[in-house]
């Protein structure tokens, strides 16, 4: 077994939309990001990479790489499930937390978990995400920014076992 976390944060800006775990998200603002700035996918993918020791994200998708501006984060974290299965493993479970004071992101976990697991290729049964906020403290309180924290859970795939 193999397990990684992984954390990835976000300025709020206008005139993007926002995306949580590949889901678009009802709010004025969205993420600032190379990518599309989908904070969930970021942590999730970080988490990763970590459980198979293969570095960080920043190493695999570099902002400095134009050829990957604007790339969707779905595709990031597909690429990342790509390599779990290529290296031998496969994903048991995923449980993020998404720290925003604001939008209300409650009523909308069910389809992020659906979301996430979809990219994955694994059930939804084995991908738990939270919400919460700082209660008004610090830049995230303040509205500024949204971030995310992920635990991922990686198990030696054996023969005759599937490896997704």
């Amino acid at each position: 077994m193999r397990v990684g976390q992984g954390f990835d944060a976000h300025r709020l800006a206008a005139g993007r939309p926002l995306l949580l775990g590949g889901v678009e998200i009802p709010y004025e603002r969205g993420l600032e990001g190379h990518s599309d700035g989908d904070v969930l996918l970021h942590a999730i993918a970080s988490a990763l990479l970590g459980a198979l020791g293969a570095g960080d994200l920043g190493r695999h998708f570099p902002s400095s790489d134009p050829a990957l501006a604007g790339i969707a984060s779905g595709e990031i974290l597909r690429r990342v499930a790509a390599r779990v299965r290529a290296d031998g493993f496969r994903v048991v479970n995923v449980d993020a937390t998404v720290i925003a004071q604001e939008p209300r992101l409650e009523p909308y976990l069910p389809k992020l978990e659906a979301s996430i697991a979809a990219l994955l290729g694994i059930g939804s049964d084995a991908v738990n995400v939270k919400a919460t906020s700082t209660d008004g403290l610090g830049a995230i309180g303040a509205g500024e920014g949204i971030a995310a924290t992920a635990v991922a859970l990686l198990l030696e795939a054996t023969s005759g076992e599937p490896a997704a």
